[in-house]
């Protein structure tokens, strides 16, 4: 019997090699989302033969910094900071990119996510029937109510300052 070398970053789920080389061979921009325990990040990179570059990239943290209360994983909070990071790509000068989501799977709070990079102007193909709806991502159905509107004015301001 033979033995076939399984490599690393498979064995432990991390990259899904067949929806990476797809996404590398289109040569597009994309969006990573990154939902920890406590945390949202959100990347908007570029495939390059060296590695990924970051062109863009949100943290969840930032929120707390402009008075939110609450969960920072939570369905508001993904939308957030994915509003945060098509803003920031949008400065840089990125226009359109794809979502890779790589081994973990569609969930509500990565679609919240991506609607954010979308609102912010950056151009994502995705179906509009995935996204949660406005109410939830407005944050009613949580117990800490946060306001959506005034912390997108606060991104709007600091992305015209950057």
């Amino acid at each position: 019997m033979a033995y076939s070398k399984i490599l690393r970053r498979l064995r432990s789920e991390k990259t899904n090699y067949r929806k990476r080389k797809s996404m590398l061979m289109g040569k597009q921009n994309f969006i990573s989302v990154n939902i920890t325990n406590e945390n949202t990040q959100v990347q908007i990179m570029k495939p390059i033969i060296s590695g990924d570059h970051v062109m863009a990239s949100a943290h969840s943290r930032f929120l707390i910094k402009n008075g939110w209360k609450g969960s920072r994983k939570s369905i508001p909070a993904a939308y957030l900071t994915g509003y945060l990071a098509g803003k920031k790509a949008i400065s840089s000068g990125t226009t359109n990119a794809v979502l890779y989501s790589g081994t973990k799977k569609y969930t509500q709070r990565m679609a919240a996510a991506l609607k954010g990079v979308i609102d912010s102007g950056v151009k994502v193909p995705a179906n509009s029937e995935t996204f949660p709806t406005e109410d939830r991502i407005n944050g009613d159905h949580l117990k800490v109510k946060n306001d959506i509107s005034s912390m997108k004015t606060k991104i709007d301001s600091e992305a015209k300052a950057a």
